[in-house]
């Protein structure tokens, strides 16, 4: 309140305005990844839930009177918790410091949902004592690395702390950070996009976005991205835009409005737990989203997202949790319905993290 006071008083009500409603984009994309996860994780591995039990499910949960226990959070928030964390209390990115607390976060709630491949990588930085902490992902897989989604689904947190960063920090950081656990170019470039997805979000204005010029400008810069480094491993003839191809297939599906079915989106983009099978269909749940859909009676556009991928079917947890975090980064936390904030475990934590995030914002330079 003394803040908002402040703020009032040297700069005028739009001002105020801005501040809170950007503080809310924070809150609503910490928030989003969050609700993505807890209300996905029931359905992930099963086969795709019909649209009527999808929309009875999200119908219960928007009654006031019910009552049941929250839905827990998987490793895909506890893995976001900690770079979010990390990143404030260290003013930064500090890698030995965020690989010390996937560590420790994994050995105190191990149950929690976590992929074999990344608990090899914990076991190993645990028994070197963190001397480099980048090795023991980056020899998995006969050095090629991982290219699951692990990295992306918990890279909000950085766009965040990017907020007023160049799209060249966002991706060193985002890059950097992933290479603690995800070595392979599909697996990091990944979490690049899904990172750059949300920052485009927070610095969209609510009801001003233009969805083919968003993914256009992510299809710009991922060819940047993508573009060959020395210490990439390519096969032979492998085409490196992996990640362009998809979000220019993602724009063929947009065409095609409201008449895509699942099957086509799992065929097209995929549902699987890959980083380049998971992120453009989380984007894609986003763009699709903003519009009412067919069969799924929600009128609430950040709450059809959840819902949309979930019924995408797969890998539900982490793709709602990753279009979740895209849509609250859009739309802000006060469009998130309040009958379901008490359905997702730890979200004043969340909102706790994000308020911090918000704080830690570099003001703009005025000179010119």
């Amino acid at each position: 309140m003394i803040l908002k006071n402040l703020i009032r008083k040297s700069h005028g009500m739009a001002v105020v305005e801005a501040v809170e409603g950007l503080a809310g984009k924070f809150r609503g994309s910490m928030a989003g990844a969050l609700m993505g996860d807890c209300l996905g994780a029931p359905f992930e591995g099963e086969s795709r839930a019909s649209r009527s039990v999808l929309n009875s499910y999200f119908r219960r949960l928007a009654d006031p009177a019910l009552k049941v226990p929250y839905k827990l959070y998987t490793d895909d928030t506890a893995m976001t918790r900690c770079v979010a964390q990390s990143l404030i209390d260290e003013k930064g990115y500090c890698a030995t410091d965020m690989a010390k607390r996937f560590v420790k976060e994994y050995y105190n709630e191990p149950k929690r949902g976590y992929g074999s491949n990344v608990t090899d990588v914990f076991a190993a930085l645990r028994a070197t004592k963190f001397q480099d902490v980048y090795a023991p992902a980056g020899i998995q897989f006969g050095g090629r690395g991982s290219y699951g989604n692990g990295a992306a689904m918990r890279i909000a947190p950085v766009a965040l702390f990017c907020y007023d960063a160049p799209d060249k920090e966002v991706v060193h950081i985002a890059k950097d950070s992933s290479l603690l656990t995800h070595a392979n170019r599909l697996g990091y470039n990944g979490a690049v996009l899904q990172c750059l997805a949300v920052h485009q979000a927070l610095h969209t204005p609510a009801n001003k976005l233009d969805s083919v010029k968003f993914i256009e400008s992510l299809i710009t810069k991922m060819k940047t991205v993508e573009a060959p480094k020395d210490e990439d491993i390519l096969d032979e003839g492998e085409n490196p835009f992996i990640y362009v191809k998809k979000l220019e297939k993602l724009l063929e599906l947009m065409e095609q409005g409201d008449s895509v079915t699942p099957s086509q989106v799992e065929d097209t983009l995929g549902v699987y737990i890959s980083a380049h099978m998971s992120v453009p269909t989380a984007i894609y749940s986003f763009i699709r989203a903003l519009n009412p859909v067919t069969n799924i009676e929600s009128d609430n556009a950040f709450l059809r997202t959840i819902h949309y991928a979930i019924s995408l079917g797969g890998d539900t947890d982490t793709i709602a949790s990753m279009a979740g975090s895209i849509a609250g980064a859009y739309y802000g936390f006060s469009e998130i319905p309040e009958s379901f904030h008490r359905h997702c475990e730890a979200l004043s934590d969340a909102i706790e993290q994000a308020d911090q995030l918000f704080k830690m914002r570099k003001p703009k330079s005025t000179e010119t």
